[in-house]
């Protein structure tokens, strides 16, 4: 086993609507989306999100696009046009996901590296 960043694995978007956020991760491939949803899960985001998480998180799984949907509540300190926390905006939270680390097998494909190996 080895470990690598969430971004290795998938890309990931998100949004903001008033205090909240969703951010949404989707497995570059298929195959992957088993290993994700196994680990990218809501003890491990509000882990990784610590001190700004001050609501409930919640998870929707979209296993037909091999994709996960966390909705951050009270999350943006007031929302964004309120707020001067400029790095907890949507954009920056997504960032922040993809750093999650994840352990898969030691022949699982890693983006940065296959790109690399493409040049």
């Amino acid at each position: 086993m080895k470990t690598v960043a969430l971004r290795e694995l998938a890309h990931s978007r998100s949004g903001e609507k008033g205090n909240d956020s969703n951010v949404s991760v989707i497995a570059y491939d298929a195959a992957l989306f088993p290993l994700i949803r196994e680990q990218v899960t809501v003890e491990a985001v509000g882990r990784l999100y610590g001190p700004i998480t001050k609501g409930a998180i919640q998870r929707y799984e979209l296993p037909a696009i091999g994709a996960l949907n966390f909705v951050l509540e009270n999350v943006l300190d007031g929302g964004r046009s309120r707020t001067l926390a400029f790095e907890e905006s949507g954009k920056a939270l997504a960032s922040l996901m993809l750093s999650l680390p994840l352990a898969v097998p030691d022949d699982t494909p890693e983006r940065s590296r296959s790109m690399a190996e493409a040049a």
